[in-house]
């Protein structure tokens, strides 16, 4: 009973912030709006509460929700389960199709994990304090090639996944226009990766935005992003590279 009463509460923190925060929809919109077109179909990995599936949404795409999280799930469905042009799959993304452990932050929900190392990143890392991974559960596991196969090519990509951005990038091969990843300074080296394998995969333009601002800045070369990514402050915490084809 404790349990599920501290995963309504969590879920209900999430859904205050993102969708109660005077202005972040529209903002979202204009951000999202450079890269989504009416018709296109977008996938978002890391759905949580879905506030990017509503920008998504407006701006007339189709959407792919991908969350593993059972409450999140379930949330999302309530809020988007009659939207013929959303399908959820509850599922994480990684370099390989199976099965994986998830660890359930929950009180704060928005940052459940399936990295070890992201938790290990934490700990003791000023911001960070009091987060406690206090429940995990098996969810399976696909890849971003896998789910291309089943709902064809997005246009767009967003990749949210709390430090498995990397092993989500490893199970795609082929091409989109554009995609973005969320990176944090406690696991810069992953940010690192995400931007080798974006290079691989044949990106050539970067971008970012800080936290929950919805402002992109200049476009960079990748040695560019990587060093504008190394010399943040450890307050800056996170935000999100976009990376383009042309």
């Amino acid at each position: 009973m404790l349990s599920g009463l501290r995963t309504a509460r969590g879920v209900m923190r999430s859904l205050a912030i993102y969708y109660g925060a005077r202005g972040h929809a529209s903002a979202m919109d204009r951000l999202y709006g450079q890269f989504v077109r009416n018709g296109d179909l977008v996938f978002d990995v890391g759905a949580h509460v879905g506030d990017r599936i509503g920008a998504f949404r407006r701006l007339g795409a189709k959407v792919v929700a991908v969350e593993p999280q059972p409450a999140l799930v379930l949330t999302l469905k309530a809020l988007y389960g009659r939207d013929r042009n959303i399908a959820i799959e509850p599922k994480a993304v990684g370099r390989d199709a199976g099965t994986v452990t998830l660890m359930i932050n929950v009180d704060n929900p928005t940052i459940s994990t399936a990295s070890s190392e992201f938790v290990r990143a934490t700990e003791g890392a000023p911001g960070w304090q009091g987060q406690a991974w206090d429940k995990s559960i098996e969810v399976p596991l696909t890849t971003l090639d896998a789910l291309i196969a089943t709902h064809g090519v997005p246009a767009f990509m967003k990749i949210d996944v709390e430090g498995f951005e990397a092993e989500a990038l490893a199970g795609l091969t082929q091409p989109i226009k554009t995609l973005s990843f969320e990176f944090t300074t406690i696991q810069r080296n992953v940010a690192r990766a995400c931007l080798e394998r974006c290079v691989a995969l044949g990106f050539k333009s970067f971008n970012a935005a800080l936290g929950e601002s919805q402002q992109l800045g200049a476009w960079r070369l990748p040695h560019e992003m990587a060093r504008w990514i190394d010399d943040l402050p450890h307050a800056a915490n996170s935000g999100d590279v976009y990376a383009r084809m042309a």
